[in-house]
């Protein structure tokens, strides 16, 4: 019996694991795909700055949300220093 519940113990706790991994690689796809439709839409919209220095600054941000945000200012922002100025900010 005690090998029973310590087997089913085990079993709980690799699927916790499985789940958290599963949970941290849809974050992980996320942010990547946030962080490339921000990058995309900067060049589309500001075809003569160069947005491929903002990339690692984009990438250290570990909040999804602060970076749906960016996202969503790359498509409002008057100009490209304004955007650099809010991911500094």
């Amino acid at each position: 019996m005690a090998d029973s519940i310590i087997e089913l113990s085990e079993q709980r706790g690799e699927q916790r694991g499985i789940q958290q991994g599963i949970e941290q690689g849809i974050e992980q796809g996320s942010r990547r795909t946030s962080i490339e439709s921000t990058l995309a839409i900067l060049n589309s919209r500001f075809a003569d700055a160069d947005v491929d220095p903002l990339t690692p600054a984009l990438e250290a941000i570990e909040d999804l949300n602060r970076l749906k945000q960016l996202n969503l200012e790359a498509s409002l922002v008057e100009s490209f220093r304004a955007f650099q100025e809010r991911l500094e900010a």
